[in-house]
């Protein structure tokens, strides 16, 4: 199974790096458009903020790579940011025009706390995962919750997660296992 994770300077590569590994995934770290179309599953993850991540994408080329990659309903999952980026728009750094993969936007946390650092349930998964943020997404292709704030969307071949599966222990480790086994 090859995976090719997105580089375009996100906190996260290296950690959801080593948790394909140990689930026996062949890793590419992708800096170019092509090796995204090549993959088996495609991952964009995200640590950091919208305007600067979306300019990194579109300087390598990796959002038209993901753009088309989603019209061919191909396997892809986005993490954190990377599940922001997929949607139409950010109110992040001014407002930010996502990929589009997704509809809906992302838009700031106002109630509770701000960010919303740790550990949470996911419905109906019932499961923990951990999370990190300052930004969710409202979107109609909403999944899964956790506290009331979208957790998962789906939209034909792509996958958003708002917590980190890479940082979630045995709970992560099988999420990510599921992801590999429908690619």
């Amino acid at each position: 199974m090859r995976v090719a994770i997105c580089d375009y300077g996100a906190g996260n590569v290296h950690s959801v790096t080593c948790a394909f590994r140990r689930l026996g995934a062949e890793v590419e770290v992708a800096a170019r458009g092509a090796d995204v179309l090549d993959a088996d599953l495609a991952v964009l993850p995200g640590v950091g903020s919208a305007g600067s991540a979306m300019s990194r994408l579109r300087a390598n080329g990796l959002d038209a790579a993901l753009r088309e990659r989603a019209r061919s309903g191909r396997p892809m999952l986005g993490i954190c940011l990377g599940l922001q980026l997929a949607l139409e728009e950010s109110e992040e750094d001014g407002g930010v025009p996502g990929l589009g993969l997704v509809p809906g936007r992302a838009v700031r946390l106002r109630d509770g706390r701000v960010p919303r650092i740790g550990w949470a349930t996911v419905e109906p998964i019932g499961e923990d995962f951990y999370f990190a943020h300052s930004f969710a997404a409202v979107t109609p292709a909403e999944t899964a919750s956790s506290e009331g704030v979208v957790a998962e969307v789906r939209a034909g071949g792509f996958v958003g997660v708002q917590f980190h599966p890479e940082k979630s222990g045995a709970a992560g480790a099988r999420y990510l296992e599921r992801c590999l086994a429908r690619a």
